[in-house]
């Protein structure tokens, strides 16, 4: 295995791939030890060489939208390494050759002024409906692990696209997605190219550079693959937001759920732009709502609108409902740390599956190796000692709005109760300081997706009915341990 130092200096742009940009291949990413005096951005956003007017563009810094001619022309005063484009509604996600998004171009400090042409292509297909796929935490750490994702993980998720069947199918790799070993992006970027589809990343704490001093050198190894680390982009009715909520301290592998003053003052002049009331989907790493410490700064901003956030970073599935506002947090690609085929609070590894139907969000969770169907596991009578008289279920992707019952006899039962518990699958595989295997480190961790019933005596088998908040029915009939 290559060492990271050896590493970075291969992964720099290309000179193939800077060309395709329109960037010189001497350039580097430099910008953060100190710009002197500011660079004039000035540029274009074309459709067959025609302007096209009010697209937004930013260096993460100031934001500018362009004219009735498709020009934009603005001075960047940070040390933002990037010129974006805020991809608009109707418009192809063109790839780059690793297969993420192609919207940004380096900015080369060394020049007074930077001239960028953004070229965009409409869709062949209107984008007003669309889909979305969600992979949290990948986090591959050898090669056994890129394996798995390359020949599980990654025909689950082409298998997936397929049965979609929608040309405006994209992804959001939502950060850790490689586990602190660099080289390994090579594969994740395998594994991206072989679904086919336009992918988004977020950074994630483990896909950081360790050992640099501050936060602002932490990202040197995913902007040189990926681009910027906060962004926004649009779809059909919906506004899309990327942000970095890794704040790295700089001391060992330190880091807290935070958000930046440059990435809050940008989104405030990204947002401007978006209607009052739009639907925005905001994709983080760390969930906002548990670990983003200033977490309600940005719910003021996202206060106008119809919000959705995808996060992911604990391993586990949990729903966050609130106001305006919706978290998922989702559970990750590789379970608990590739230990098994589950995480460590029981959601089967797996990945989030998102069908967006003008500015209304549909959402379900897609288990890998099981059928869409497969929203739920049954334990019978005493799996739980805490409950030795109660049969329980994990439904991972429960919110309020879904309804759970069974069925005796054909007689309807709804007599349940959601108790915070492990997962009894979680305690077989992961309880124990030798347990599993390969991550003994990893233990059952609770969670608030599990419910206990008691069916009647001397019943052979019960019917499970599980409703989701689309109106989505998953049936299971189970036998039952006859006392």
């Amino acid at each position: 295995m290559e060492n990271r130092r050896t590493f970075v200096k291969k992964i720099g742009w290309t000179t193939g791939a800077l060309s395709l940009l329109g960037v010189s291949p001497v350039l580097s990413l430099t910008n953060i030890n100190g710009r002197k005096k500011p660079i004039r951005i000035k540029g274009r956003v074309t459709e067959k060489n025609k302007g096209i007017t009010k697209i937004v563009v930013s260096d993460g810094n100031t934001t500018a939208i362009t004219d009735k001619n498709g020009h934009f022309d603005f001075w960047s005063t940070s040390d933002q390494p990037f010129v974006f484009m805020s991809i608009p509604s109707g418009y192809r996600m063109d790839q780059l050759p690793n297969g993420s998004v192609s919207f940004f171009y380096p900015i080369d400090p060394h020049k007074e002024k930077n001239e960028v042409l953004f070229r965009l292509r409409p869709v062949e297909v209107s984008d007003n409906d669309h889909n979305l796929l969600l992979l949290a935490d990948p986090q591959i750490q050898n090669e056994y692990e890129a394996g798995q994702l390359l020949e599980t993980s990654t025909p689950d998720i082409i298998k997936t696209i397929k049965e979609l069947n929608d040309p405006n199918t994209f992804g959001v790799g939502c950060g850790d997605l490689i586990f602190d070993q660099l080289d390994l992006f090579k594969d994740y970027n395998q594994a991206i190219k072989e679904t086919d589809i336009p992918f988004f990343q977020v950074v994630g704490n483990h896909d950081m550079d360790l050992g640099t001093r501050s936060d602002e050198f932490s990202t040197t190894t995913f902007n040189r693959l990926f681009g910027p680390t906060y962004y926004s982009f649009n779809r059909g009715e919906i506004h899309y937001v990327v942000l970095d909520d890794v704040f790295f301290t700089g001391v060992g592998k330190e880091y807290i759920g935070y958000i930046t003053e440059n990435q809050l003052s940008w989104l405030e002049q990204d947002l401007s732009y978006i209607e009052k009331g739009q639907t925005v989907v905001v994709c983080t790493h760390i969930p906002v709502a548990s670990g983003v410490k200033n977490k309600e700064h940005l719910y003021e901003l996202l206060a106008p609108y119809n919000v959705h956030i995808l996060s992911g970073h604990t391993h586990q599935n949990t729903n966050y409902p609130d106001r305006n506002r919706f978290e998922h947090v989702h559970g990750a690609v590789c379970g608990a740390w590739w230990s098994g085929p589950i995480c460590s609070d029981g959601t089967p590894n797996g990945y989030g599956v998102y069908q967006m139907r003008g500015s209304e969000v549909r959402w379900q969770y897609k288990s890998i190796g099981q059928s869409m169907e497969h929203q739920f596991r049954f334990y019978n009578r005493g799996m739980d000692p805490e409950f030795p008289n109660s049969c329980s279920l994990n439904v991972w992707n429960w919110n309020p709005d879904w309804k759970i019952c069974w069925y005796e006899n054909g007689e309807r039962k709804s007599h349940i109760h959601k108790v915070r518990a492990t997962d009894p699958m979680s305690n077989d595989l992961h309880l124990g300081k030798l347990l599993p295997e390969r991550r003994p480190w990893v233990e059952p961790s609770s969670n608030d997706h599990m419910f206990f019933f008691e069916p009647s005596n001397n019943l052979k088998h019960i019917t499970v009915e599980v409703t989701d908040n689309f109106g989505n029915i998953y049936v299971q009939t189970v036998n039952l341990d006859v006392t």
